[in-house]
């Protein structure tokens, strides 16, 4: 963590804190349990301690109700003292991972999902087997079948924009660029979600920009963070600094969880380079709508019924609220249809379903059963995580409505309308 004023490593985040309890009804695992200790509150108080050295690192009550936060910072938008809540549990998370080490499984996931020689064979291998629909099928409840079903997740949806690159491309009727952007591509994303990269290039070209690849970037380093492995997410944030360079061209990014770190990468280094990063990276919905917020290029009508699901790392991490509706307002007749509590985390949270199912499943469960209640043809969400946990969720529940990034959908309306040959 980039060390505060009083060199306190994060912990200075939550000096703000007052115990007012605004954040109770903002968070998910308080909600499921009712327990003080699963509350952020609770949970401040928990840390508050670890830092006086009340509490050790080592502290099974301290470890096992911490490592029970999705980290979602939902009650960061609700609480009226600005406490930096996520700050805090990065570093708490840090000294508990210094004490008592990273578990195997988070290290067997690190390494398979975000390794580049390992992952490029994993996500080969899954891509693979995702082809045979043995996934779909095997789709369910328990923790094969729920993998099972977060993998069929991931398929691009066979469209029209799907047959046309298996055919070898296409050319775009769109206006001579006028801006360019650097694509970020991540781990998880680039492996098994590579159709919403190619969705993400179409539709900001309609919008007059000339999407670059940059050689050299590697994992984010979110999941690293998240599992107290912050020297591992600096060294990773230090080779993206370096890779993107010192331009001026936004850094593009399509997955909430990748672009909420980054974007905070002047936090996690501690110095004017990466504070410059961070400045820069945009989530494709904010390029999208545009500096003046005008929305991206309309186009052809979609009939169709969305439920908006926003990441949890958009919304609250990010504060990017409207360029996602502004997309949606993009698709003549496309309908949003509204869901009770749909800023309410799914329960990914990055490695959070492989780590803790019990309470994972527990924060999906009440989610897939208001999506089952209002009934929408597509669930549209921005993040690789939120649309694995939630069209496992949906399949298991035996529904057939398909999750999809919201910039796919655009990106069918745009090939609807003919700016694609």
């Amino acid at each position: 963590m980039r060390e505060g004023k009083e060199g306190r490593g994060g912990f200075e985040g939550l000096d703000a804190c007052v115990h007012c309890g605004f954040c109770l009804q903002a968070c998910p695992t308080f909600l499921a349990t009712g327990d003080e200790s699963d509350s952020p509150r609770g949970r401040i108080e928990l840390m508050r301690a670890l830092e006086r050295g009340d509490l050790t690192a080592d502290d099974a009550a301290l470890a096992y109700h911490l490592d029970r936060c999705l980290g979602c910072r939902a009650c960061e938008p609700v609480c009226p003292s600005g406490v930096q809540y996520g700050h805090g549990l990065e570093a708490a998370r840090h000294q508990l991972a210094v004490a008592r080490g990273v578990s195997r499984l988070a290290r067997l996931a690190l390494w398979t999902l975000t390794s580049p020689r390992v992952s490029k064979v994993v996500y080969w291998f899954a891509r693979l087997f995702r082809a045979t629909g043995i996934p779909r099928r095997l789709a369910g409840w328990g923790r094969l079948r729920f993998a099972m079903g977060m993998l069929a997740a991931t398929k691009a949806a066979a469209t029209k924009a799907a047959m046309g690159r298996r055919r070898g491309g296409e050319r775009l009727f769109s206006p001579p660029p006028h801006h360019a952007a650097l694509l970020f591509r991540g781990c998880v994303q680039q492996g098994l979600f590579s159709h919403v990269h190619d969705a993400t290039k179409r539709t900001l070209s309609v919008n007059g920009y000339q999407v670059q690849e940059v050689i050299g970037q590697v994992c984010c380093g979110a999941l690293h963070a998240h599992a107290g492995l912050i020297d591992k997410a600096r060294a990773l944030a230090r080779v993206n600094v370096a890779a993107f360079g010192s331009g001026d061209e936004p850094i593009v990014v399509n997955s909430a969880g990748c672009g909420a770190l980054l974007k905070e990468y002047g936090h996690l280094l501690g110095d004017d380079a990466g504070a410059r990063f961070g400045t820069r990276v945009r989530d494709v919905t904010e390029l999208l709508a545009g500096d003046a917020m005008r929305g991206p290029v309309a186009g052809a009508p979609l009939d169709l019924h969305v439920a908006y699901d926003p990441p949890c790392h958009l919304l609250h991490a990010q504060g990017v609220a409207v360029p996602p509706l502004k997309l949606f307002a993009a698709i003549p007749l496309l309908e949003l249809v509204p869901v009770p509590g749909a800023a309410e985390c799914c329960g990914s949270a990055g490695l959070f379903s492989v780590l803790e199912p019990e309470m994972s499943r527990a924060v999906l469960a009440v989610k897939i059963e208001r999506l089952r209640d209002a009934a929408p043809q597509i669930v549209a969400t921005g993040n690789p995580g939120c649309q694995m946990q939630i069209g496992a969720g949906l399949k298991a529940a035996g529904s057939a409505v398909a999750v999809r990034h919201p910039v796919e959908l655009l990106d069918e309306a745009y090939r609807a309308a003919g700016r694609y040959e």
